[in-house]
């Protein structure tokens, strides 16, 4: 079972996203939103870059847990309170994906808020995946 990655051509060419991704799969892992606390439940960091890494961290730990990995990512929303601090380091927080993650883009989404629940919180991800049964 694979994900086929879907850019049409009549679309901008996608940079770190895919348009669509399509599986045939069937486990589907729903994961919740994550921010950048560490296990006692501390933001880690003040930076939309530090952050960033340990939401993703966080993510991919309980994707982990469920027994999946960053090729098994269909789709991923980021929710960003420092908007001009994430496209400011837009190539450090790719190094940081594909560090964590892989090379691989899933149907992304970011999504500029005035805030998350966390008031400490700069970033949150959240995200969908489809394992092989």
């Amino acid at each position: 079972m694979t994900f086929e990655r879907i850019n049409p051509p009549q679309l901008a060419a996608p940079r770190g996203f895919s348009h669509a991704v399509v599986t045939d799969r069937r486990r589907t892992v729903h994961l919740a939103g994550q921010t950048a606390l560490d296990k006692s439940g501390t933001i880690v960091g003040d930076d939309v870059v530090t952050q960033f890494e340990q939401a993703l961290h966080n993510m991919m730990q309980a994707l982990a847990a469920a027994g999946g990995s960053g090729d098994d990512l269909a789709t991923v929303t980021i929710y960003i309170v420092d908007m001009d601090g994430y496209l400011a380091n837009v190539r450090e927080i790719g190094k940081i994906w594909r560090r964590l993650v892989g090379t691989e883009y899933p149907a992304m989404a970011g999504i500029g808020v005035a805030r998350l629940w966390d008031a400490a919180a700069l970033v949150e991800v959240q995200g969908v995946a489809v394992l092989d049964r």
